[in-house]
């Protein structure tokens, strides 16, 4: 049988839950503890003084815990690298997403077990600066035989994986794409059906159009899978409109959005999840989540880890990033990185510390949430604990 964890001496504790603390949407409580029941989830949140019993305890010297981060959007599971396009990019040449075939033919080309450990390696890292929960695409596949050993692979490391054959038109359908639209609605989306949560959709500028963008979200929907898109990265376009039509549960990257497109979004109750990783690295202009904030949309942020366009796996750099370039304030960005993310995923039992909450959350090396804005490039990540067990520190 398990046994129970108390964590006391918690200088600051960020429980994103309302009706704990000081009432604020981060819930602060100072000079905390939690305990960590027999079943990996918060079983007490109080004040140290007041804490129970427990078979075990923590004691974590005044540092602040968070809850562990949730990466709502990577691309995780490829082979290669494309180095040299970062290089070219960094010396004037413009984005256009049109690398994601170098990755097609390393992904296609590598084993299970290569694609098996470098995934690993990866998700190692962001467990090591603080990640708890993660979502991984397909997409660099787009055949059904890899599109489908990606998520396979995928399903070992997360529940939320997600089905992108959507992502691009390979070389091989490139005078027909409607046949390939029929191949990833029909014989592609089947096949991968059993390992995937998500049907997802490159909606933009050199990617799909709105029709072939229905299209897919229609054989999604159909299928009973959740929707997800990736829209408005690369200009305007249809993609927030889209996004709302079909109710997703999130529209990502959202650098472009007119005023109507942003109404759109609060109305359909569709999360925005914003990966400042990409303006980063690919030196695009940054989206403004001030207008989201303002109009009541709710926000989420993650890395979108892929080779191509932001090879980050540090969800505390894009909460620096987000708080330096997007106009959110560190609380507004940890609440989009934890619980924002979350609700991307329709998820209730991760990124906030209430209650019956999953016990995954960082312990910090420092005496506030506010740190992880305020020193970008250190890890302040001490320890990383998932379902009550410690995976890191």
């Amino acid at each position: 049988m398990s046994a129970t964890t108390l964590v006391t001496a918690i200088g600051e504790l960020v429980t994103c839950d309302e009706t704990l603390g000081d009432g604020s949407k981060l819930g602060l409580m100072r000079d905390a503890a939690l305990v960590v029941g027999e079943d990996g989830e918060i079983a007490w949140v109080g004040s140290a003084g007041e804490a129970p019993d427990a078979d075990e305890r923590v004691d974590v010297g005044g540092r602040a815990v968070v809850p562990g981060f949730v990466d709502s959007h990577t691309h995780l599971v490829f082979a290669g690298e494309r180095s040299a396009e970062f290089a070219a990019r960094m010396a004037g040449e413009p984005y256009t997403g049109g690398g994601i075939m170098t990755t097609v033919a390393a992904t296609r080309a590598a084993s299970d077990e290569e694609l098996r450990a470098s995934a690993e390696a990866r998700v190692a890292e962001m467990h090591a600066l603080g990640t708890t929960t993660l979502e991984i695409k397909s997409g660099y596949g787009l055949d059904v035989e890899t599109e489908v050993r990606i998520l396979r692979i995928a399903r070992a490391f997360t529940r939320d994986t997600t089905f992108l054959g959507a992502h691009a038109v390979p070389p091989e359908y490139a005078d027909d794409r409607a046949a390939y639209i029929d191949l990833v609605c029909g014989p592609m989306l089947d096949a991968c059906f059993k390992y995937v949560r998500w049907v997802d959709v490159f909606c933009d500028e050199g990617a799909f159009s709105a029709d072939e963008t229905r299209a897919v979200l229609r054989a999604g929907a159909q299928a009973a899978k959740l929707l997800r898109l990736h829209g408005n990265q690369l200009g305007y376009g249809p993609g927030a409109q889209i996004a709302a039509e079909f109710a997703v549960s999130s529209l990502d990257h959202c650098t472009y959005l007119t005023d109507d497109d942003i109404t759109a979004l609060r109305d359909a109750g569709v999360v925005a999840t914003l990966l400042p990783g990409a303006e980063f690295s690919t030196r695009s202009p940054y989206p403004d989540a001030r207008r989201l904030l303002d109009a009541g949309v709710t926000v989420a942020l993650a890395t979108d880890c892929n080779p191509g366009s932001s090879y980050v796996t540090s969800m505390p750099l894009m909460i620096a990033l987000a708080v330096r370039e997007t106009h959110m304030s560190p609380a507004e960005a940890l609440y989009a990185a934890t619980t924002g993310a979350a609700l991307s995923l329709e998820r209730t039992d991760i990124g906030c510390l209430g209650i019956g909450s999953r016990a995954d959350f960082a312990v910090l090396d420092a005496p506030s949430h506010v740190h992880l804005a305020y020193r970008p490039g250190s890890n302040l990540v001490a320890q990383t604990w998932i379902g009550g067990e410690r995976v890191c520190g």
